[in-house]
């Protein structure tokens, strides 16, 4: 399989969205990041959308359990749409992300708020993923329970803790998540805020934003999202895919 740098490089170039009438995104990003300080940080660079320009988002979550959102536009319009709630401070700031190699990610801010590399590779369990998820009909990723079972097999699987592909965010728009191609992340290191991350580890308890659980182990994915509003009887009764 080629490396993320190319794949990454292909939705950079030639960005597209899968069809539907709810809001959708495509692109790339860490799924999610912990360290062994406490500290968390998730990428989403989002090279298609259909409510706006492409733009670039860092999550971080501090030790005590708050979260930052840097990102490249404004929040009605970027990941604070969907999961704003639960952020306690935004910051909208140029992001660069370059790549240092095939298998080698740099993002950083423009006024150094976030210097952050991250080294892939990939696994037998991941490549088996990937070649999964690429044959996987739209269909049968717009399905719930397909979902549902993947997000429990893709969690044993990858000694990540639980993963929810479909579920609610925090604003309470109902998301199905699509991660087609993955790697793992083995090595990254990170400053926020003048502070270095540290090493990288799981945490005791496992980081979520909403049905959004963070693995306990990097995962950089190529992929999609859906997300569809809810009304207040779909949300107590749970998410039901579009």
């Amino acid at each position: 399989m080629k490396a993320p740098r190319a794949f990454a490089q292909e939705v950079e170039e030639s960005p597209a969205l899968p069809p539907g009438n709810c809001e959708r995104v495509s692109g790339y990003g860490v799924m999610g990041l912990p360290f062994q300080s406490g500290h968390v940080l998730g990428l989403r660079r989002w090279t298609a959308s259909s409510v706006g320009d492409r733009f670039t988002s860092i999550w971080h979550r501090d030790p005590q359990g708050c979260w930052t959102f840097y990102e490249s536009l404004t929040c009605d319009v970027a990941c604070s749409r969907y999961f704003g709630v639960d952020v306690e401070r935004g910051q909208v700031v140029p992001i660069a992300v370059e790549w240092g190699g095939p298998s080698r990610l740099h993002v950083r801010t423009a006024d150094g708020s976030v210097d952050w590399t991250v080294e892939m590779a990939s696994t037998p369990i991941t490549r088996m993923m990937s070649a999964v998820g690429s044959a996987i009909p739209l269909a049968g990723w717009r399905s719930r329970p397909v979902l549902l079972a993947m997000g429990a097999v893709a969690g044993r699987a990858l000694g990540v803790g639980k993963v929810k592909l479909t579920g609610l965010t925090s604003n309470g728009q109902h998301f199905d998540a699509n991660p087609l191609r993955i790697w793992q992340v083995i090595d990254s290191h990170a400053v926020v805020e003048g502070t270095d991350l540290g090493p990288l580890g799981a945490l005791t308890e496992q980081a979520h934003m909403a049905d959004f659980y963070f693995p306990q182990r990097g995962i950089f994915a190529i992929g999609r999202v859906f997300v569809t509003p809810v009304t207040p009887t779909a949300a107590r009764a749970g998410p039901v895919s579009a």
